[in-house]
């Protein structure tokens, strides 16, 4: 894994861990769960530490995380499995609003 896929990854398991930190509900704080579960399934369960989260905004949170998401694919993650990532995120994001 190069640094910047590493730096990627970790920049977006922190922003969901951060929303899922923050999350209004248990259902909403588990879906993102899941997404970070998904996350590290797809680099085969290596994923480099999660550095502090940043304390944000959700929105902002939620920008980061599909940003940083959307950088993976220029590290050769399958973007059809990424795709799932971010419907999963959507998701989440969905269940924490309601």
């Amino acid at each position: 894994m190069l640094l910047a896929h590493a730096l990627a990854l970790a920049e977006a398991r922190s922003a969901v861990a951060a929303l899922a930190d923050a999350a209004n509900t248990e259902a909403a704080s588990i879906e993102y769960e899941r997404v970070l579960l998904q996350l590290d399934w797809l680099h085969h369960g290596i994923a480099p530490g999660i550095t502090p989260p940043p304390q944000e905004a959700r929105d902002v949170l939620f920008g980061i995380a599909e940003t940083a998401i959307v950088t993976l694919g220029g590290f050769g993650v399958d973007p059809l499995e990424l795709e799932l990532v971010q419907d999963m995120l959507l998701a989440a994001r969905e269940s924490d609003r309601s």
